[in-house]
C-alpha cells in the first residue's frame, strides 16, 4: 500500500515538470528577447538624473559635463547633461519638463522668476552656490564710456540666454537706453567690425573662450560696468584682468565689472519618490567627490567652490544639509583669506570710483559685499 502511494507521488512530481519543461518550450526566443530588453531598459533607467545647463558655448554646460563625469556610478547614478537655450530655459526645464531633476540657474534670473511663478521656492532648492559669471560688455573702436552707447545696437545673444535677461535689465537700471539686438553672438562680432553693432554683453564665468580664440582690430575693448546701489540688489562687483584677456586687456591694466552668482538647484521631489532617492544618491556622490573636482583635468573654478556657502533666497536640498551636517564636526574654521582680502579692497576702490555715493551710502554698500563674500566663503 505504501509503495502505491509512493508510485502516484513520484508520477505526480514527474507529470509536475514535464508541464514546467513544457511551458518553458512554450516560450518564444521573441518573448525571451523582450523580456532581456525590459531588464536592460530598467537597469540603464534606474539611476538617470537629468541635469539642465545651458548652450555649449557657455560655461554651465561644460561644468555640468565635469559633475556627470565625477559622479558617473555606472547603472546606480548617470547624470546627463542637457543643452537647453540658457537659464530662463532651464528652471523652465526644471518645473515641467519631463526627466530633469537638477539646473544650473543664475541667481538674478531665479529671483525675477518668483514674479511668474510665486511657489517656485517650495519646489526647487539649492545644492550648491557655484561660482560668480561676470559681466563682458565688448565695444568697438570708438566707444569709451556707456552713455556713449545710447541709442546704438547692443547685443544680447539669442532670447532665453542669461545675456538676453540680465543684459536688457543691467542697462536699465543704469538708465543706458540702446537698441537691443537678439542675434547669436558670433554673428554679431562680426557685425561689430563692419559697425552695425557697437557692442555685445556676455555674462557668463570668465575667461570665454570666444574673447581668447578670436583677433580683434585695435581700439576693441572691455567697457567698465559700475557697481553701485542701482545694482546691488542682485549683482557683486567682480573684475577683469590682462592674465583673463592679455590680447584685450593691457598688462597691469584691470576692467571693472559687476557679477551674478551662479547655483546648482534641484527639484523638490517627496521624500518617498525614486526621483528624490536618486539625487540623494548625487548629492552623496558629488559631495564626497568634490576633491576630485578640484584636479588638474577639471575646470579652475571648482578650487573655490564651497559646499557650505548659501543661496540666501533658497532653502538648501534636504540630503545636501545632512551631508553638511554629519561633516561639520570635520570643518575646521578658515584661516584669514588673502583673495577674499583683495576682493574686499577692488570692490573699495570700484565703489569710490564709480559711484556718487557719500561716505556713508559707500560704507553701507561695501558691507553688502563683505556679508556676500563671508556666506559664499
Amino acid at each position: 500500500m505504501n509503495l502505491a502511494k509512493h508510485l502516484m507521488a513520484a508520477l505526480a512530481l514527474s507529470g509536475a515538470l514535464l508541464l514546467g519543461n513544457a511551458g518553458q518550450a512554450q516560450t518564444s526566443p521573441k518573448q525571451r528577447a523582450t523580456s532581456a530588453d525590459a531588464l536592460k531598459k530598467d537597469e540603464i533607467n534606474a539611476g538617470i538624473v537629468g541635469l539642465a545647463g545651458g548652450q555649449l558655448e557657455g560655461a554651465p554646460i561644460r561644468l555640468a559635463a565635469e559633475i556627470a563625469r565625477s559622479v558617473d556610478d555606472g547603472s546606480r547614478l548617470h547624470v546627463l547633461p542637457i543643452v537647453t537655450r540658457g537659464p530662463t530655459e532651464n528652471i523652465e526645464s526644471l518645473l515641467y519638463l519631463r526627466g530633469v531633476d537638477l539646473a544650473i540657474v543664475n541667481t538674478d534670473v531665479l529671483d525675477q522668476f518668483t514674479m511668474r511663478v510665486p511657489q517656485i521656492k517650495s519646489r526647487v532648492a539649492y545644492i550648491l552656490n557655484m561660482f560668480p559669471s561676470e559681466v563682458h560688455l565688448l565695444v568697438r573702436p570708438g566707444i569709451e564710456r556707456l552713455e556713449d552707447l545710447k541709442g546704438l545696437n547692443v547685443n544680447f545673444n539669442t532670447q532665453g540666454t542669461a545675456a538676453a535677461y540680465s543684459g536688457p535689465l543691467i542697462f536699465d537700471r543704469l538708465g543706458i537706453e540702446v537698441n537691443k539686438t537678439f542675434i547669436p553672438h558670433q554673428s554679431a562680432m562680426e557685425q561689430m567690425q563692419s559697425g552695425e553693432i557697437a557692442a555685445v554683453f556676455f555674462i557668463t564665468s570668465k575667461p570665454v573662450d570666444a574673447f581668447l580664440k578670436k583677433k580683434f582690430e585695435n581700439g576693441f575693448k572691455f567697457l567698465s560696468i559700475p557697481y553701485d546701489e542701482r545694482v546691488s540688489d542682485f549683482y557683486m562687483p567682480a573684475s577683469l584682468d590682462h592674465s583673463d584677456y592679455p590680447a584685450l586687456i593691457r598688462d597691469g591694466d584691470d576692467v571693472a565689472t559687476i557679477s551674478v552668482q551662479t547655483d546648482l538647484i534641484a527639484f523638490n521631489w517627496a521624500t518617498n519618490t525614486d526621483r528624490y532617492r536618486r539625487l540623494n544618491r548625487f548629492v552623496e556622490t558629488l559631495f564626497d567627490n568634490i576633491g576630485r573636482l578640484q584636479t588638474p583635468g577639471f575646470d579652475p573654478k571648482w578650487q573655490s567652490i564651497n559646499l557650505s556657502a548659501e543661496v540666501p533666497s533658497l532653502a538648501r536640498f534636504r540630503p545636501a544639509q545632512e551631508w553638511l551636517d554629519r561633516a561639520a564636526k570635520l570643518v575646521k574654521p578658515p584661516a584669514t583669506d588673502p583673495v577674499a582680502s583683495l576682493d574686499t579692497e577692488r570692490a573699495r576702490r570700484q565703489i569710490s570710483r564709480e559711484t556718487r555715493l557719500g561716505p556713508e551710502d559707500q560704507d553701507r554698500l561695501l558691507r553688502r559685499f563683505i556679508r556676500w563674500t563671508r556666506e559664499r566663503r
